[in-house]
């Protein structure tokens, strides 16, 4: 009987450090972002692809996702992977100034039409050597963008950028804020998730932004006025901390290649431009006006502002010694392949 016993307790010894084995060979990497948690972007990619390492390791990779700037500030995400605050970060570049101005050449009007276009083609930028030297502290795992941002007030039909003299319009970047002042607007900066109460406050009368973002940011909710001019794309990127990444196992570091680049830059493109489409029905359900200029860059009101904000941006780049105008061609190349169905 005590043999019996003895066996027993060894059996159930030997399986409890089976157990404790297999819960220190599971890794829990933490990922900040800036999106409401119950944001389309949060739930349709970010948790999607925390699920889908999570299945593909056998449970031994898990996600604890920060949204909404709760582990690091909306621009200190970057740095926050960079420096292992967080082991993934998912942020917009144009929140850190000047920090990625090759990258946000993709922001530019005329390079994407939509969000699966715009995540191609910055996935593309990077694939080919264009962008590397801007992310050489993290490990960037992919790329995505918006689709096209307009302009959206709350009491103000814009019809021609006249319209916008004189209004506080909150801008993402730098990028598109100096679009706005050509446009005769006040732009005003601010994260993402100040938006709502800003407004509220009448700190700002308007703000730049995609459809995607009014429904997930709940902005339909205080505009009623929409001039859906596409004069910029916001670029993101998701990154990992590369000593986090180095300290994985060869099979867990397989996981996270296999759900990088493009494969999960279509993924994150598709569900913005599905998100696009839910924003712009939203604001139609709530009876605004929507005011539509597809093609700005051929339209004579709209032209000589964005027009000059390009020629701008690209010889800033030029000044700084940067290859702003060779990447602007690589990115009209990507674009057209992208639309293509190349990319």
């Amino acid at each position: 009987m005590k043999r019996v016993l003895t066996r027993c307790l060894l059996a159930a010894s030997i399986a409890g450090l089976t157990a404790a084995s297999a819960a220190q060979a599971s890794t829990t990497l933490r990922m900040a972002h800036f999106w409401p948690g119950a944001s389309g972007v949060n739930q349709d990619i970010f948790e999607q692809w925390a699920a889908t390492l999570e299945e593909e390791s056998g449970g031994e990779l898990k996600v604890e996702m920060f949204p909404s700037g709760t582990l690091a500030k909306p621009d200190s995400i970057y740095e926050a992977a960079a420096n292992g605050i967080a082991d993934i970060g998912a942020t917009a570049q144009g929140y850190t100034a000047g920090r990625f101005p090759l990258s946000q050449v993709v922001e530019l009007p005329g390079v994407a039409t939509t969000a699966t276009q715009g995540a191609c083609v910055l996935q593309t930028l990077y694939d080919e050597g264009h962008l590397e030297s801007e992310y050489e502290d993290t490990r960037p795992l992919f790329f995505f963008t918006t689709g096209p941002g307009g302009i959206h007030t709350i009491d103000t039909d814009v019809q021609v950028p006249s319209d916008l003299e004189g209004l506080r319009i909150r801008r993402p970047t730098a990028v598109a804020g100096e679009m706005l002042e050509n446009m005769g607007a006040s732009p005003v900066g601010m994260p993402a998730p100040d938006i709502y109460t800003s407004m509220q406050r009448g700190v700002i009368d308007g703000l730049s932004f995609p459809w995607e973002g009014l429904k997930g940011f709940r902005i339909n909710e205080l505009v009623s006025y929409h001039t859906e001019v596409p004069f910029y794309t916001l670029i993101f990127v998701a990154t990992m901390n590369q000593r986090t990444y180095d300290s994985l196992s060869p099979e867990q570091q397989a996981v996270i290649d296999a759900n990088s680049g493009m494969r999960w830059a279509g993924n994150a493109g598709e569900v913005f431009d599905r998100l696009d489409v839910e924003g712009k029905q939203e604001a139609r359900d709530a009876g605004h006006t929507i005011r539509e200029i597809p093609d700005p860059l051929q339209n004579a009101d709209w032209q000589q502002p964005l027009q000059e904000g390009i020629d701008s941006y690209l010889a800033e780049l030029e000044e700084r010694g940067l290859p702003g105008r060779e990447v602007y061609e690589a990115a009209l190349a990507a674009s057209a392949s992208c639309a293509n169905g190349q990319g």
